[in-house]
This record gives C-alpha cells, sequence and structure tokens, in this order.
C-alpha cells in the first residue's frame, strides 16, 4: 500500500474548514484549489491547479465559483443575456447543491509538520 499523496494549498486564513463528503459546499474552496472541475479546465486552460474561476469573497468569508458568481467578470463578456445564460449552465455543469464531492483531508500548515516530524510507530 503507497502512502496518499500531499500537497500544500494555501486557503484564505479564514475559509471555512471542508465539509464532510456528501455535505453542502460551504466554499471551502479546496477541491477549486486542488484541480479545476471540467468547467474550470475550459476556463483556466489547464488540468492541474488551481482554478482560475475561483474567487475569493471577502464579505462572506468563503470562496464561490465565478463561473456561477460572476461569469462576465471571469470571461471578460458583457452582455447580460450571456452571462446569466452561462451562470445558469455552471451551476448545472458543476453540479452546484449537489454536496461535496472533494475525496481530501485538509490539515492546517503546523499540524502537517507535526505529522511529518513526528517519528514512526513500531
Amino acid at each position: 500500500m503507497t502512502a496518499p499523496e500531499q500537497r500544500t494549498i494555501y486557503l484564505q486564513p479564514a475559509a471555512p474548514p471542508k465539509p464532510a463528503m456528501g455535505a453542502a459546499c460551504n466554499g471551502c474552496g479546496l477541491c477549486c484549489l486542488a484541480e479545476p472541475c471540467p468547467l474550470g479546465i475550459l476556463v483556466s486552460r489547464r488540468r492541474t491547479g488551481a482554478c482560475k474561476a475561483l474567487q475569493w469573497d471577502e464579505a462572506g468569508q468563503h470562496y464561490r465559483c465565478g463561473m456561477v458568481s460572476d461569469p462576465g467578470a471571469v470571461l471578460g463578456w458583457q452582455q447580460p443575456w450571456a452571462v446569466r445564460l452561462v451562470a445558469r449552465l455552471a451551476r448545472r455543469w458543476i453540479a452546484a447543491g449537489a454536496g461535496c464531492d472533494a475525496d481530501w483531508e485538509a490539515q492546517k500548515a503546523e499540524e502537517a509538520q507535526e505529522t511529518q516530524e513526528a517519528p514512526p510507530r513500531p
């Protein structure tokens, strides 16, 4: 059995903790910062790394998909009908409201450091 991959992903300190699998999305941002979804691949033009459409909402203290909340800003589009259409389609494409599907565990930097420095148990 191989050890699980560990990656460092930087989140806003005020971001909410990752919800349990299947629980409602709370805007923690972990999934979109780890890798873009199929829609994010199109928007970001890459398959790895953080999605370029992810936006931090300072007032709400959470992350939001820019393709849902503000596709005009992400795409640079000005036509209101096109922006509304893309936002509607994006909600469907990213399965907004379907629940958390990120099968990762998040650790604070201090906790990860302690885990790495701990001697192996016999």
